[in-house]
């Protein structure tokens, strides 16, 4: 044990070591700054848990993470650009990955992630802008409808296969036949209040599914007659109609009345596939969504990884990144999460998604029916106008007033930004 006064003797032994030039002490490793946004328990534990065996796997770098609330995630990272003090690394929403590259937020992963591990990761986990890459996954989330077996079994209606779904007015008998049971508070939640990106991600594929969309995708500058096109407005006109004949609640409390009992059909998404089926086991249904009539549709892409350009170091970014890409890495996050493994590879040491695993035909769900949200810089103002437009929608407002102020908010935005373009191209767009 040493001392008081060995202890004060401490700074002077310091300086002679200088003085000498002893063998100098082991640097500690240099830390790289990440944000990400918080998810779920599982995954926030299941990323905190690769951050620290990236750590303690070598003596370069470490990782030092902050989390902040979806809700604000993305004002926080424009806050923060403005500021010059966004961090190394950044997890993003694919739809924003466009915005952010086009604002100059993101470097450019080619060259810095090695092109075989970049070959490994299946098309949804990679996100290009103007044909280079910027960010890179480890998993999508496949959305589905989750009940129970026994229920479809009681209202004496079929199981809906891939390549045959129910139609709308399918899923209008089912839902009328479990009202009639008088057991659920509603057949249906849709999470109707949700305040982050689900409402976009879940709801607009299902208007697209209607014959509409969010914007012109031939022409990424034109929302008006499409956004609020006939077929638009019967989609909205339909989610009052679920609204009216109380069919979902507007404003649930919670996202749990499936397994509480007060929901039969739950329209949700993979991340909460281990909580049903711990809960529900074999007797879990996870159905295809319904075809509204131009095929079924779900929302594809998920949260990716990318490295700003305010990055001192990118060698130390790259390195995590590539961790993260790892096989064993994916096929641990999916085991904890239940996410859908963004390679085949990691998906084979998965218990549940590889060939002979339970969920293994959940490929074919992201396979067919995943429909990427507008890849385009515009897409934070049409999330934003359509999250308002929806909930408007759900709280009484006349559907095609709604996609109305959403259009004209969307194309006001466009112009604003000049289409988006380069200095060069600015010349050539015409509205």
């Amino acid at each position: 044990m040493q001392s008081a006064h060995s202890n004060k003797l401490w700074p002077g032994i310091i300086i002679m070591m200088g003085c000498f030039s002893l063998p100098a002490v082991s640097q500690e490793p240099q830390e790289i700054s990440l944000w990400r946004h918080l998810a779920g328990e599982p995954e926030m534990m299941a990323s905190e848990a690769a951050i620290e065996r990236f750590n303690q796997s070598q003596k370069k770098w470490k990782i030092v993470a902050d989390y902040i609330y979806e809700a604000a995630y993305t004002q926080s990272i424009n806050a923060a650009a403005k500021a010059n003090v966004l961090p190394c690394i950044i997890d993003i929403d694919q739809p924003l990955v466009p915005n952010f590259a086009w604002q100059g937020f993101l470097r450019p992963l080619d060259g810095l992630i090695s092109r075989y591990t970049l070959d490994k990761i299946n098309p949804s986990g990679k996100e290009y802008y103007r044909g280079k890459l910027y960010s890179i996954g480890q998993f999508d989330a496949v959305l589905a409808l989750f009940t129970r077996k026994s229920l479809l079994k009681e209202i004496k209606f079929r199981i809906p296969a891939i390549d045959h779904p129910w139609t709308k007015d399918e899923f209008m008998q089912v839902m009328d036949r479990i009202k009639a049971t008088g057991r659920y508070a509603y057949p249906l939640d849709i999470k109707a209040n949700d305040l982050t990106e689900w409402l976009p991600y879940a709801l607009a594929p299902w208007m697209l599914s209607w014959g509409a969309d969010l914007i012109n995708r031939n022409k990424y500058y034109q929302v008006d007659g499409t956004l609020n096109s006939d077929k638009a407005v019967a989609f909205g006109q339909w989610i009052q109609t679920l609204v009216h004949g109380k069919y979902i609640d507007p404003k649930p409390d919670d996202f749990h009345g499936l397994l509480n009992g007060r929901i039969a059909i739950q329209y949700n998404g993979l991340w909460s596939l281990n909580e049903y089926h711990q809960a529900l086991g074999n007797d879990l249904a996870v159905l295809p969504v319904p075809d509204f009539g131009s095929g079924a549709m779900i929302g594809a892409g998920s949260w990716q990884w990318g490295i700003t350009t305010s990055c001192p170091y990118p060698e130390g970014a790259t390195a995590f990144i590539t961790h993260l890409l790892s096989d064993r890495e994916i096929a641990t996050i999916s085991d904890e999460t239940s996410m859908l493994p963004a390679s085949e590879q990691a998906a084979a040491l998965t218990k549940n998604f590889s060939t002979s695993g339970q969920w293994h035909f959940l490929y074919g769900y992201s396979d067919k029916l995943s429909k990427f949200r507008p890849a385009t810089p515009a897409y934070p103002v049409i999330s934003s106008s359509y999250k308002k437009a929806i909930s408007d929608i759900l709280q009484g407002l006349d559907p095609q007033t709604a996609f109305d102020l959403a259009v004209e908010n969307i194309e006001a935005a466009i112009e604003r930004h000049q289409y988006y373009s380069t200095r060069q191209e600015k010349k050539s767009v015409r509205h």
